[in-house]
């Protein structure tokens, strides 16, 4: 299989090569192989205070060969892809295999769940970002720093505003005859700014757009007065006393809370027992307004792909579905050990083959996000979270937060210096309202989400 889509710039045959080495891989004794590649560029300009701190534009190029004999695995990298590197690479895989501790599990996927369909229409690979120019680059980020200035002279200083784009090409072969390739294009600029109050006392925030697509970016001009208006409504910052009250999740933390929910249905967490899912499958575990799914076949988006690190065909996989939990998410390997199949979230980096997600949506209601807000009489608009306080076994949530009280359906005065605390099969079964405004940030997406009711720490 090769994507139809073809990056405009130069390569040689990457699936050619992938495929020798698997062939090399298979003539040395190894029982299974696969090789993956990545091959891309990548531009960074970073500006602060209307001046340019840091131009990179880098070409990498990698590959990791994962060889299994005898039911024992190895998994070796390299940068150098000459031929003598790339057959001492084969050599090192196939003796590190053979003195590897045996493990029945391991092994590729089978071979029915490999994708066969190419990526042509995904909308992977955006021709304009190969032909951004550095300084378009800086323009845009420029524009975005400036417009954050000029939002409110409250807005002081700048932590820096910085453009990203990559463009390249990911192949990946294996013994079982499968052969794929897609190219992939990904832009992204941030800006992060700081705020004094009438003291001195300062406060900073950020905004950001990632997209595959150019076009899809947030103009700039947005980004920077979203950034400033971000810093602009912590000044003044309170305390409130602890309490029970309800807390609406702004759509970036529901984000962040679907991908606790996520976590907790990895397959890995699944078979070390360390998730509070465990025989939970088929149950109630939420309102019926959540639905929350992994979808690796969105066009366009950013982790969006035709096959996942081991070439399983990527699909849409309900976790929640109207509040039922629905399924775990596995790669081959944690299927096998539990006697599932995979779901084609299987993730790649170095020498690590792991369970991981794709594109994650919390599905919007029906409610407009100000009726979200306008039902709580005295309660939270949760803006941050700070920490990783989660037990994945009981499902315990308590992490510092800052945000804005709620009075009277109002957002009214900003808190700082709280926490807040629930367990989330309580919280996702308090789960009382859904906005319409889905927001999409990289490869999550999710509307602001009520819950009825929490624990908010505080005086």
């Amino acid at each position: 299989m090769t994507g139809e889509e073809r990056p405009p710039f130069a390569y040689e045959d990457l699936v050619a090569l992938a495929s020798d080495i698997v062939a090399k891989a298979r003539r040395l004794g190894a029982d299974e192989a696969d090789a993956y590649i990545l091959s891309g560029i990548e531009s960074t300009v970073s500006v602060r205070r209307g001046a340019i701190e840091k131009l990179i534009e880098a070409g990498s190029r990698s590959v990791s060969i994962r060889v299994i004999r005898q039911k024992r695995t190895a998994v070796c990298n390299t940068s150098d892809l000459t031929p003598r590197a790339l057959d001492e690479l084969v050599r090192t895989a196939v003796e590190l295999a053979s003195i590897s501790e045996p493990d029945e599990y391991a092994g590729l996927p089978a071979k029915e769940d490999l994708a066969t369909e190419t990526a042509s229409a995904l909308a992977l690979y955006d021709e304009s970002i190969e032909s951004l120019s550095v300084d378009e680059m800086k323009d845009i980020v420029l524009r975005a720093e400036q417009a954050a200035f000029d939002f409110d002279p409250r807005v002081t200083n700048s932590e820096g505003a910085e453009f990203g784009a990559e463009r390249g090409q990911l192949v990946l072969a294996n013994s079982l005859g499968f052969a794929g390739s897609y190219p992939y294009t990904a832009a992204s600029f941030a800006v992060s700014v700081i705020a004094d109050d009438a003291d001195g006392k300062k406060r900073n925030d950020y905004w950001f757009t990632a997209e595959r697509m150019l076009h899809r970016l947030e103009r700039p001009e947005e980004v920077g007065r979203r950034a400033a208006a971000r810093a602009v409504r912590k000044l003044g910052a309170r305390k409130v006393s602890t309490r029970e009250a309800p807390v609406v999740w702004d759509p970036l933390m529901a984000g962040r809370l679907a991908r606790m929910v996520a976590a907790a249905a990895s397959g890995e967490a699944l078979f070390k027992r360390s998730t509070f899912l465990v025989g939970r499958e088929g149950e109630q575990i939420a309102s019926d307004l959540c639905t929350i799914v992994d979808d690796g076949t969105l066009p366009g988006q950013i982790s969006t792909k035709p096959f996942d690190g081991e070439g399983v065909r990527t699909r849409r996989n309900p976790i929640v579905q109207a509040g039922r939990f629905e399924q775990f998410l596995f790669d081959s390997y944690y299927a096998r050990r539990t006697g599932r199949r995979t779901t084609g979230n299987a993730t790649r980096a170095g020498d690590a083959i792991a369970v991981g997600g794709s594109n994650l949506v919390w599905e919007p209601g029906a409610m407009p996000a100000k009726d979200v807000i306008g039902g709580v009489r005295d309660g939270l608009y949760l803006t941050d979270l700070m920490g990783h306080s989660v037990n994945s076994v009981t499902g315990d949530v308590s992490l510092g937060a800052a945000g804005i009280w709620i009075e009277g359906g109002a957002l009214t005065y900003p808190v700082t210096e709280i926490n807040v605390s629930g367990n989330l099969t309580q919280m996702l079964r308090e789960v009382d309202a859904v906005g319409d405004d889905l927001l999409w940030m990289a490869g999550t997406a999710a509307p602001t989400v009520r819950v009825a009711r929490m624990t908010i720490s505080g005086l």
